[in-house]
This record gives structure tokens, C-alpha cells and sequence, in this order.
């Protein structure tokens, strides 16, 4: 594993709730953590970005994974910390469980997948550089990351430096880890949604969709 360059300082990484984070996901949660207007976004935006040819990482990933139902991958490879909500994902060819911010290394090949996709996820890693280092690893050339979340999240399991910032702060921190490890200058994406159902026709906001999508440059 390359050294990652670091980005984060020790306070940035700091959390309230400092337990092993496999004690906090030991119980499976077959909820949605996102409404549904976010969800019909992400899964727009799937569809416009991963070829049905594609090799797909779902990396921090649960009982769902937003894909397009009626689109098939060459390979739908999974990641999480609880192994019942993976079990329970129709979308996963394989998966395993895997703790990131007490291990790192990725158990595959190098650039083995077209696309990585992280959803809601982010916000929790203490060690984001090490991680977008290995998916610049295992992704192949030309392939992207998609990093996509929303305003949610376990408080006292995010880290400082998501628990200080908003939005604008969340997109440049994530784009900063990503070219720091030699990721190209992503696409930041920043959109209100509409509220699900009738609360949406009356003007009322959904999730606010945000995405962070990056390609891995061909070297020269």
C-alpha cells in the first residue's frame, strides 16, 4: 500500500463516540438513511455514469445500493460493516465486511473496477486519504470515484472535520482528499431536491443531493 498524503490533522479526525465502530453497526438497519427524493436522484445519476459493461465497488454500502433495477453489471462488488444488511442486497455479486478506519487495504487487484461509488459514507472515515489512495488503486484507468451524501449523519461517529463544516465545506474537503491522492479535479455536484409526495408540491425541500465525482487520470 503507497503512503496516502496526508490532508487531515489529528483534531480533524477526532469523533465523540471513539468505541469500535463494529459495536455500533452490530445490529443489522433495513432503513432508508436517505428520503426518496435523494435516492431518485442518485439513481439518476448512476444511470448517466456507470456503462452496464461496468465493474462496479460499492464501498461503505448496506441493504441497498440505488443502482438502476433494470440495468445489469458486468459485476456488482460490495463493502460494509454489517454482514446481514449485505447479505440482503439483491444488487451484490460478492461482499465482505471490513472496518476502514482500522484497516484500510482493499482486498483487490489492481484497477479491477470501472466505478466506485461511496453513499453517506464519507462523513465517517477518520483515514480518507488511505482509502481514496487504495480506489485510486483499484480503479482502472479512466474509471471514476462517486462520492454522493446528503446533510444526515451519526454525529457522534462523524469526525471533526465533518461535524464543523456544511455542505460547500463537505464537497471542497472530499475533492481536496481525492486530488491530494492523485485523483483528478472532480465534478462537484449541489442541488436542492423536492420533498417526497405532497409536501413537495407545496414547495417544502427533500435531502439536498451533493455528489463528488472524480476520474482516475491515465499516467503519462
Amino acid at each position: 500500500m503507497i503512503a496516502p498524503v496526508p490532508v487531515l490533522n489529528e483534531a480533524d479526525r477526532y469523533k465523540l463516540d471513539r468505541s469500535d465502530d463494529a459495536l455500533f453497526y452490530a445490529e443489522p438497519r433495513f432503513v432508508q438513511h436517505l428520503d426518496a427524493s435523494f435516492r431518485a436522484r442518485l439513481t439518476s445519476l448512476y444511470r448517466e455514469r456507470i456503462p452496464p459493461c461496468a465493474t462496479v465497488l460499492d464501498l461503505m454500502s448496506s441493504w441497498v445500493s440505488h443502482l438502476p433495477e433494470d440495468i445489469t453489471y458486468q459485476e456488482v462488488i460490495g463493502h460494509g460493516l454489517n454482514a446481514e444488511e449485505l447479505k440482503a442486497n439483491p444488487r451484490l455479486d460478492r461482499h465482505w465486511v471490513q472496518n476502514l478506519n482500522v484497516d484500510q487495504q482493499l482486498p483487490l487487484a489492481n484497477e479491477s473496477v470501472d466505478v466506485a461509488l461511496i453513499v453517506a459514507g464519507w462523513q465517517y472515515l477518520q483515514q480518507p486519504e488511505a482509502v481514496a489512495a487504495e480506489l485510486l488503486r483499484v480503479v482502472r484507468p479512466r474509471g471514476e470515484v462517486i462520492v454522493a451524501f446528503s446533510n444526515r449523519m451519526f454525529f457522534q461517529k462523524a469526525p471533526q472535520i465533518w461535524t464543523d463544516g456544511g455542505d460547500r465545506d463537505h464537497l471542497a474537503y472530499v475533492a481536496q482528499v481525492l486530488m491530494a491522492q492523485g485523483w483528478g479535479r472532480p465534478e462537484l455536484v449541489a442541488e436542492e431536491t423536492a420533498a417526497p409526495g405532497a409536501l413537495g408540491w407545496l414547495g417544502h425541500k427533500g435531502d439536498p443531493f451533493l455528489a463528488v465525482i472524480a476520474a482516475k487520470q491515465i499516467a503519462s
